[in-house]
């Protein structure tokens, strides 16, 4: 049997007809931008996440920038966040003008270490954005203790569903930048993203900032973008959105049998944290071999990625970030032995069981990994 890394489709027909009805349902409207679909999401996304407001926006990257510029951060200030992450997040800093300063990671987490981030935190830092990575919350504890008065910001790209002592990710911090890129836990079909918050102020800055600065119709009292969340993804985004709880629910139960599969295995499991609920976008271990591992699984046929392969430093185009206040050498190592396995809500019990089988024979010449 054969089982791919992931399959959009299968959520496309498991959504049904609800995809093309809210295409339709635009079309006849009238009203492409800035209309119902998106208040209506804007409400329920909020309402679901536990937080008073949410504003849509383009993207993942955008709702990062813009969570920035509506705190007024931008040339001359720091952002700190951690160097195993996805480009987008430093390139936001960076869109909105500020330098990213890098802290590594924990090991048997993937998150944001506390005490690495409290030597990245210097006289500039205006703000900290710590990566629910994989589906894990971050340890928002840790950092709003280092952070003190430090605005924080959660890039919530890869945690739609993850709670940390009852409250969902993104609500915890100043402001919450969700991705609703087609392979989240909830995608569009196509780029879009959001920013949640509490405060009314920054969300009524969010809405200004999106849409050229302006305060009414060709009135722009600050310099802004363009960056809204159309109608038709919006609508995709309210189909989809009834059903991500129960979605998330089968990535729980899949991640379940993988960790009681592998908990005698040569590999190393990223754990959730006590006090946390996963949301599994991502079902990451760690091996010895990870190349020798994953080449073995190809050939048995199941797809595997590799979230991801160099930590930001040790990009080509992020490489000046590498000579910062903190070393990160957990970040270069977790690079070298991270391989996601297939975890998507439409895996069927045969192929969980299919993966565990071949994993399983595929690690077991492995050596466990040192705990140095």
């Amino acid at each position: 049997m054969s089982v791919p890394f992931l399959d959009l489709r299968r959520q496309a027909q498991s959504v049904g007809a609800n995809l093309p009805d809210a295409v339709d349902r635009v079309i006849s409207s009238g009203t492409y931008l800035l209309g119902p679909e998106l208040e209506l999401f804007e409400q329920q996304f909020a309402l679901w996440a536990g937080s008073t407001f949410a504003v849509g926006v383009a993207t993942g990257t955008d709702a990062i920038e813009l969570a920035l510029r509506a705190l007024e951060i931008g040339p001359g200030d720091e952002v700190v966040t951690q160097a195993t992450t996805c480009v987008p997040t430093v390139a936001a800093i960076e869109r909105a003008g500020a330098r990213p300063v890098l802290c590594d990671v924990d090991l048997s987490t993937g998150s944001l270490d506390p005490e690495s981030l409290e030597g990245a935190i210097g006289a500039k830092t205006r703000a900290i954005i710590p990566v629910h990575l994989y589906g894990q919350c971050a340890n928002l504890q840790a950092v709003a203790a280092a952070a003190g008065e430090i605005p924080v910001i959660e890039d919530c790209a890869q945690a739609h569903g993850t709670r940390l002592n009852g409250r969902r990710a993104g609500s915890i911090g100043q402001l919450g930048a969700f991705s609703f890129y087609p392979t989240k836990n909830l995608g569009a079909l196509g780029d879009a993203g959001a920013v949640v918050t509490d405060d009314e102020e920054l969300a009524n800055r969010l809405r200004q900032l999106r849409c050229y600065g302006q305060s009414e119709r060709y009135l722009h009292e600050v310099a802004g973008v363009n960056s809204r969340l159309d109608e038709i993804q919006a609508a995709m985004l309210n189909a989809k959105l009834l059903l991500l709880d129960g979605w998330i629910a089968r990535r729980r139960e899949i991640a379940g049998r993988y960790l009681e599969a592998f908990e005698d295995s040569p590999l190393s499991l990223l754990r959730p944290r006590p006090g946390t609920e996963h949301a599994f976008h991502l079902f990451v271990v760690r091996a010895s071999d990870r190349d020798a591992l994953r080449s073995e699984l190809e050939t048995k046929g199941i797809g595997t990625m590799v979230h991801y392969p160099l930590a930001i430093h040790q990009q080509p185009a992020y490489r000046r970030l590498g000579n910062g206040p903190v070393p990160l050498n957990n970040s270069e190592r977790i690079c070298s032995e991270i391989l996601s396995l297939p975890l998507f809500p439409e895996l069927t019990d045969d192929e969980v069981s299919e993966v565990i089988e071949a994993v399983t024979l595929a690690s077991a010449n492995l050596q466990p990994l040192s705990t140095d």
